[in-house]
């Protein structure tokens, strides 16, 4: 059974500091893009960060914060979050897609707040 399951979330202090996780069952990562997604209350969904087999990429409002790895052996994808904001709000989902073989797989997320 193919699963991504998040965990990591919880409430923090503007300037704190958070590592979510995401651990794949089903399916090995090694061979997908795993990325961050989240969406904050009333907002759209955006694209936070993106590892591929060789490169990171970040959004805009992550830069220089936020930090996507992989652990292969352990089939799991972190999303080490610092500095952070009350704007960073948000439930926080991982996403594994291998494009040539039409897969996309989704968690169901975890919820980080931001407040003092």
């Amino acid at each position: 059974q193919v699963q991504l399951v998040e965990s990591g979330g919880g409430l923090v202090q503007p300037g704190g500091s958070l590592r979510v996780s995401c651990v794949a069952s089903g399916f090995s990562i090694s061979s997908y893009t795993m990325r961050w997604y989240r969406q904050g209350p009333g907002k759209e969904r955006e694209l936070v960060a993106t590892s591929t087999i060789s490169t990171t990429n970040y959004g805009d409002s992550v830069k220089g914060r936020f930090t996507i790895s992989r652990d292969n052996a352990k089939n799991t994808v972190y999303l080490q979050m610092n500095s952070l904001k009350p704007e960073d709000t948000a439930v926080y989902q991982c996403n594994a897609r291998w494009v040539l073989m039409g897969r996309d797989y989704w968690g169901q997320g975890t919820q980080v707040t931001v407040s003092s």
